[in-house]
């Protein structure tokens, strides 16, 4: 791969010295920041990246997927995993290539999780113009189809000069590695500009170093929080996703258990503290727990520690219900620390909690509702309660998730995105610390199975459970291939309701028809009887179909010693939710027409309108 070279520069294309720039990029512990490369090649990517990628070989590794997208979904939950310390790369060629992971982009952009998108692009010098899958805007000769990443990424350049990377790679790499803009980044690469030869800087390919930094807190923000919490009676506190990524978690834990003070954790947030924590009264909100809704809805002080505060958390701002509460948000990020008109602190989690901890001294709250957490682990374990076999009776979610809880170890991760399953996850599933791997902050069908591949690459250690419905299976099932070629074992749960009945159930709830979300209300002349089992097999997978709930556990005990990934179906009923917990969500209602039905689920969506709280 390497051209000419003196003593100061070398010469390459622009592609083999971003290969070799990546290939160097280096952590804290003296791994690659980038790990390696997912790779489709297509005109606009295969004569440049992927001639550049073939020379660097093992030192920057590439991978081939089935599709982009789904290529992509696993390089975030590789991020996930690692809490952002490591990331992955995406390339695809232009047109299509590139835009089938524009919805990956906004899963990573909304996430805050770093993944490193090369996107083929037109010709710069714009001699073949219009090029094969070339986007072409009637009054903007510089757009193409790569703009569409522009509101999905934390930073966006176009390279159509070789020197370009000069600056865009350290650019995009800063916004990677910054705990407060952390993102997705895409660098549009001019196929031709790929190709060109340029003399590089032979300093710009010294190893580097990308420190997480950890930014301290203002102290006057400090000391308003302090005041806040000695003032308070009854606080509360929401651990996000951000916990995990400070790398705060043994301190919160430490930190709640010595004050007296509850704990709810968010989807991406779950499994900072284990399940059996006393101070862990399980998730807020709509997909919330009784005991920790009822802790919230008492709290005269809110706590959120690197949460967003989504509607799902909040209960569309009607679970924090006491009316002298006050909303405290410590975040890296300014934006999200200064939400709803929240007492903010911008700084990095576990450094702000520290020095809040060292300024409370032995402040500590009365004794919590130690019942109310011992009647939900007993509502919990009454709803997942393996059922008696009936031949007639299909289990519920809830006994599915019952049977993958009886047999999961302190190892397992439970993992899911999309459907039933997410929230009756989080309000069911009792997790281990560090066991929960939950995208709900866009909630994307089709990322379970690529997301069961990231999390297994990023700590092989672990045993992954992915709970996919037969909806997101349909979706995006693909690289169980990559699965199967690369030998990634993890164990696939497919629940099979034939239909989407997590939407279906929503429907209803909003006065609506049942309508186009079960096949059998759907304009179709048949139902599809989809083998799932077959198809599985077909890509090489060990799969199989449980009888029954007794030998959907034996059948996950036994997978445990394969080297590919096992898929196991089992067909569930659609009507039942999680059994258990839950609060409001506002998802709007026809203003006008319908049925009685309608008018009923009016009154409903009137009386808790009227509950909600956006602003202290």
């Amino acid at each position: 791969m390497d051209g000419s070279e003196t003593m100061d520069t070398i010469r390459l294309t622009a592609a083999q010295a971003m290969m070799r720039w990546l290939s160097v990029q280096m952590t804290e512990e003296g791994t690659r920041f980038i790990e390696g490369v997912w790779a489709i090649f297509g005109h606009g990517n295969v004569a440049g990246i992927g001639e550049a990628l073939h020379g660097i070989g093992d030192s920057l590794p590439t991978w081939r997927g089935q599709n982009e997208q789904t290529m992509a979904h696993a390089a975030i939950a590789y991020a996930k995993t690692t809490r952002r310390r490591r990331a992955q790369a995406v390339t695809s060629s232009i047109g299509p290539g590139s835009l089938n992971m524009v919805t990956a982009a906004a899963l990573a952009h909304v996430n805050r999780l770093p993944v490193l998108f090369l996107c083929g692009d037109v010709f710069a010098n714009r001699r073949p113009d219009p090029v094969l899958q070339q986007i072409e805007d009637f009054d903007d000769g510089t757009v193409s189809a790569n703009d569409c990443f522009k509101p999905v990424v934390r930073y966006f350049d176009r390279i159509t000069r070789p020197e370009h990377i000069l600056t865009a790679l350290p650019r995009a790499l800063r916004t990677m590695t910054d705990p407060a803009d952390c993102g997705p980044v895409c660098l549009a690469f001019c196929q031709d500009v790929q190709a060109e030869a340029c003399d590089y800087p032979v300093a710009f390919f010294e190893p580097r170093v990308w420190r997480i930094r950890r930014p301290e807190p203002d102290p006057a923000e400090v000391a308003a929080v302090v005041a806040a919490i000695r003032a308070a009676k009854a606080p509360v506190i929401v651990a996000g996703g951000g916990v995990l990524y400070a790398q705060a978690d043994d301190l919160l834990a430490d930190f709640a258990a010595r004050r007296n003070i509850p704990i709810v954790e968010t989807q991406a947030g779950k499994g900072a503290t284990g399940f059996e924590h006393p101070m862990n009264f399980g998730s807020p909100g709509v997909t919330g727990s009784a005991c920790g809704n009822a802790a919230c809805a008492a709290a005269d002080l809110v706590i959120g520690i690197g949460t967003r505060f989504q509607d799902f958390t909040t209960g569309s701002w009607t679970v924090f219900a006491n009316p002298d509460r006050r909303l405290v948000s410590i975040n890296v990020h300014g934006y999200d620390a200064l939400k709803h008109g929240a007492l903010g602190v911008v700084g990095d989690a576990k450094v702000t909690l520290g020095k809040i901890d060292a300024a409370l001294g032995d402040t500590r709250f009365g004794a919590a509702d130690a019942k109310a957490r011992s009647d939900w682990h007993a509502t919990v374990a009454k709803v997942t309660a393996a059922p008696a076999r009936d031949a007639n009776k299909l289990p519920s979610d809830a006994q599915v998730i019952g049977a993958v809880q009886r047999i999961a170890t302190g190892n397992t991760v439970a993992m899911c995105a999309a459907g039933t399953m997410p929230g009756a996850l989080q309000v069911l599933w009792q997790a281990a610390k560090g066991g929960y791997h939950m995208e709900y902050g866009f909630s994307c069908m089709g990322y379970e199975v690529a997301g069961a591949i990231g999390i297994k690459l990023a700590d092989p250690s672990k045993e992954v459970i992915c709970f996919v419905g037969d909806g997101s299976y349909m979706m995006a099932n693909s690289e169980l291939a990559t699965a199967v070629m690369r030998r990634v074992p993890f164990t696939i749960v497919l629940t099979d309701n034939r239909g989407y009945g997590c939407i279906n159930r929503l429907q209803q709830a909003c006065g609506g028809a049942e309508f186009n979300n079960m096949y059998k209300d759907s304009a179709v002349a048949a139902q599809p009887e989809i083998d799932f089992v077959a198809h599985a097999a077909s890509m090489g997978a060990h799969a199989e179909k449980a009888r029954d709930i007794a030998d959907l556990e034996a059948r996950i005990i036994a997978a445990r010693g394969r080297d590919i990934p096992s898929v196991i179906v089992i067909d569930t009923e659609a009507v039942s939710g999680t059994g258990a917990g839950g609060h409001w969500w506002d998802v709007a209602v026809p203003a006008v027409g319908g049925p009685e039905r309608l008018e009923k689920a009016r009154a409903t969506y009137a009386a808790n309108s009227a509950r909600q709280r956006v602003f202290n």
